[in-house]
């Protein structure tokens, strides 16, 4: 009862002539409240304090005037009471806090009177009384306040039943996730004598009592629904847990439910995730799963352990099979990869969950690389120079590109100290490094050396050579209509990394990027590379020490002597970093005055040459598509660009493993006509022929002019290097595919509707709306393949009442770019919650984008659980 409550009825009493009012408090529930009373004209005098005789002869003194007597003890018998007569002239006062706390409650049932009695010393408390009343209804029970009385204590969100256990979880993980401690809202209930009705409600609510009469336990509890979870999602129970699975089934499905939630609870799923890994670690989870394949594990969410086991399963798949039976490897990995622990759109995006979604990205990887080398098992050849670049920029970058995204996701696994992905990454680097490199030089060769070779003429049929870029890409721009054209230029950007630019471009709503290439310059070194991507009339060699390029005379090295050459054409150079720090209205004040920008951007090169840096070099690769896909949204977005080419010097090799002596193409000592000696060419005059190197003249392979302004070169055949000095496995210089295949990015501002991006749409199938059964299985269809400009989209989905989840709530991610129907149907088993279903109701299957958490749609469902019960 608050304090204006009883001070109005005191009040009452004295207004209605009452001289002297007696208080007898015999349960003390007013003893704080006694000294703060303030009532007009009337003197407080307490009998615990001041003795009776004492009392009497102070009434007795001052008998003119209001008197309130208060005694936190039962009134004494007449014999032994010393204010007798003072008592009977006067009146008695009783404050019936729990009459008064019904009414402050709004309670309408007056059988709980003698509940709330019970409950007085939670009720002592005005905090915990201001908090229940929050969620009270009129017409609640004795069982739902205790459960609202546990939930004040947990400081739960919620009054449910969920709510108060999440919330007595996450204090066990915080405080240390002792399983056998008692975190401190178990405290509290335990100090307000309503531990006993917990243990009650984890019985009603999930079937949870210990066996023999010993004491429940959180340990015991958690055992339960970890237990009971995980032998549902497997459809067994294994002996070592069968006497931890709730044989209710429909407490069962409580607990399955309940499990789901709290994975997914954004505030909660922390505490899960510490309090499952101790569970697993004292079940001896880990060495249970070694003998259950990725199938029996496909929908069991329990455990992280259960993800490294199927990493481990497909993995020894990915090896034995060669790039035999992918699809069914992909088809596990795209489930698991939807589940809690490695999916990174859910709320357990923490740094292992980054890491097990990176182990799947290697394993797609790692399928996908196999799969291609098993349709290229007998190795390549080619009909001619022509058709093996055809088959590079098509089909065989792929290979290039998926090494690299293996690399990049085994790398962000390593810092975790798994030894999940090892075995496989020394078969990846076996068969990149050992098998395609050595079967692609051995066809490259054959099509470039020779005297009909691609050396002697260095043109393709359709195909624009590096030192034409200008006049073939950007002069016929202006003819079409552009006022200003930017030219991105980012040094080594390989085709590989390009094509996933030009995909993430694409991605991009007004953004339309066309992939193509040239034919690079070789040597496919950066003095040369970047000279002939700079308008020109004639490109030539310096007789100096150092060989500079030409461009028209002019020297080209430095970004203001570059900038210098584009004056003459009305254009001006500027570093990425430089036009980016400028921001929108300094970068527009700057481009205003030119027709031409070049932008040149240097992260691969700088870090990949440089023995210290070199192993990072894919990790610049993947931040340099990032920059750039940002360079050219700043372009677009802030200076109005419409009309950009980002392109390359060159390209490069790279190998995780060490070189060997054997990778190494010897030049002999006295080698005559050697200037610039590097690890991946040599210029000079007159230099003798090798047999492990490529020969040629600039005047043929780069237009350079013939005569004292070109230079003889010698390249190494294949992956080879002439020395390891300054580092080895990132190299550029020589005509391997990966160096001379030059990219260039057409990007143009496409029209609004025709470039406008969204999501995959997705439909339920089937005709039937009745769920029957506790597990429900539901099947879904993609209706479109997933295309540049159609993406893919993860979808939450779940069973709710109104808002309400009655059900699990599971991911589903739809990105299937085949055009078979077939192939883009998805199925995922849905676990209702037990309960009381209205067999006349509207409930829904909601499906919500699992990124932005908006509703893409809902679907009528009746529930009718009276047929079956699957658990």
């Amino acid at each position: 009862m608050s304090s204006p409550q009883f001070l109005s009825a005191l009040e009452r009493q004295f207004e209605e002539g009452s001289q002297l009012v007696f208080w007898n408090d015999p349960d003390g529930e007013f003893l704080m409240e006694v000294d703060s009373i303030d009532l007009p004209s009337v003197k407080v005098l307490r009998l615990d304090q001041v003795p009776a005789l004492h009392a009497k002869v102070q009434l007795e003194a001052g008998q003119v005037g209001r008197w309130l007597i208060y005694a936190p003890s039962a009134c004494p018998v007449p014999e032994d009471d010393w204010l007798l007569d003072a008592r009977l002239r006067g009146k008695s006062f009783s404050a019936d806090s729990a009459s008064m706390q019904l009414d402050e409650l709004g309670l309408t049932s007056r059988v709980l009177h003698g509940h709330l009695k019970l409950r007085a010393k939670f009720m002592r408390a005005k905090d915990r009384v201001e908090r229940l009343k929050r969620w009270v209804q009129p017409d609640d029970q004795a069982v739902d306040l205790d459960r609202k009385m546990l939930a004040v204590l947990a400081k739960a969100e919620t009054a449910d039943t969920a709510g108060i256990f999440l919330k007595v979880f996450q204090a066990l993980a915080t405080e240390g996730s002792d399983l056998g401690g008692s975190p401190k809202p178990l405290q509290e209930m335990a100090a307000q004598e309503l531990e006993g009705i917990f243990w009650a409600l984890a019985e009603s609510e999930f079937g949870y009592k210990e066996a023999s009469g010993e004491a429940p336990s959180l340990r015991g509890l958690l055992y339960r629904i970890f237990a009971t979870d995980f032998c549902n999602a497997i459809g067994v129970s294994p002996s070592s847990l069968n006497h931890f699975v709730i044989s209710d089934r429909s407490r069962a499905a409580h607990v399955a439910v309940f499990a789901s939630r709290w994975r997914s609870d954004m505030a909660n799923y922390s505490s899960y995730d510490v309090l499952s890994a101790v569970v697993a670690e004292e079940l001896y989870v880990p060495a249970m799963l070694g003998e259950l394949t990725a199938e029996n594990l496909i929908d069991a969410m329990t455990f992280e352990s259960i993800d490294k086991r199927v990493i481990t399963d497909l993995k020894a798949r990915i090896i034995a099979g060669s790039g035999a039976n992918m699809d069914a490897v992909r088809e596990l990995m795209a489930k698991r990869r939807d589940g809690h622990w490695a999916n990174t759109l859910l709320a357990g995006a923490n740094d292992h969950t980054k890491a097990l979604a990176a182990s799947y990205d290697a394993l797609g990887a790692a399928a996908s690389f196999f799969e291609l080398q098993a349709k290229h098992s007998r190795g390549f050849s080619f009909g001619s120079a022509d058709a093996a670049f055809a088959s590079y920029r098509s089909e065989l970058f792929r290979f290039d590109q998926l090494y690299r995204t293996f690399m990049r996701a085994t790398d962000a696994v390593e810092p975790m100290g798994w030894s999940l992905l090892h075995e496989l990454r020394d078969r990846m680097e076996d068969a990149y490094s050992g098998w395609f490199i050595g079967q692609l030089t051995s066809a490259w060769d054959a099509v470039v050396d020779g005297p009909a070779g691609l050396l002697k003429r260095w043109k393709l049929a359709d195909m624009p050579n590096q030192q034409n870029f200008f006049e073939h890409f950007v002069t016929p721009s202006y003819s079409s209509g552009a006022k200003r054209v930017y030219v991105v230029i980012s040094d080594a950007f390989r085709f590989e990394a390009a094509e996933e630019l030009a995909s993430t471009l694409n991605s991009k709503n007004r953004v339309k990027a066309r992939l193509e290439c040239m034919l690079g310059v070789l040597p496919s070194y950066t003095t040369l590379g970047m000279a002939s991507l700079l308008p020109h009339k004639q490109l030539a060699y310096r007789n100096n020490a150092a060989l500079d390029v030409t461009v028209d005379g002019m020297a080209c090295g430095t970004l203001e002597q570059r900038s210098a050459v584009l004056a003459q054409h009305g254009g001006v150079a500027i570093s990425r970093d430089e036009l980016m720090e400028k921001g929108k209205l300094g970068g527009r004040d700057f481009v205003k005055p030119h027709q031409l920008v070049y932008i040149y951007h240097d992260h691969i090169d700088a870090i990949g040459d440089k023995r210290s840096t070199e192993g990072k070099t894919f990790e610049a690769t993947e931040q340099t598509i990032r920059e750039l896909q940002e360079l050219v949204s700043f372009i677009m977005n802030n200076l109005n660009g419409s009309t950009i080419f980002v392109t390359a010097d060159h390209g490069f090799l790279y190998q995780e493993s060490a070189l060997e002596d054997a990778d190494r193409a010897k030049v002999e000592e006295a080698m005559p006509g050697v200037i610039k000696p590097k690890k991946r060419y040599i210029l000079g005059h007159g230099m003798w022929p090798m047999s492990g190197a490529w020969a040629g003249n600039t005047s043929i392979t780069a237009g350079t002019d013939p005569g004292d302004g070109s230079v003889d070169f010698l390249v190494p055949k294949g992956a080879g290097r002439f020395h390891f000095v300054g580092g080895a496995r990132f190299v550029h210089g020589s005509a391997m595919p990966q160096e001379i295949v030059v990219p260039v990015i057409v990007v143009k501002e496409g029209d609004a509707e025709k470039t406008r991006t969204k999501t995959v749409d997705v439909s339920q199938l089937g005709s039937s709306n009745r769920i029957v059964t506790n597990k429900q299985r539901f099947e879904f269809i993609q209706t479109e393949a997933v295309s540049d400009r159609v993406l893919p989209v993860t979808l939450l989905l779940s069973i709710r009442d109104g808002d309400q989840v009655v059900s699990d709530e599971q991911a589903l991610t739809f990105d299937s770019a085949s055009p078979l129907m077939e192939e883009r149907k998805r199925s995922l088993m849905l676990t209702i919650q037990s309960g009381d279903y209205d067999r006349n109701k509207d409930y829904f299957l909601v499906a919500r984008d699992a990124k932005t958490k908006a509703e893409a749609w809902r679907t009528t469902m009746r529930i009718d659980l009276a047929f079956s019960n699957d658990f």
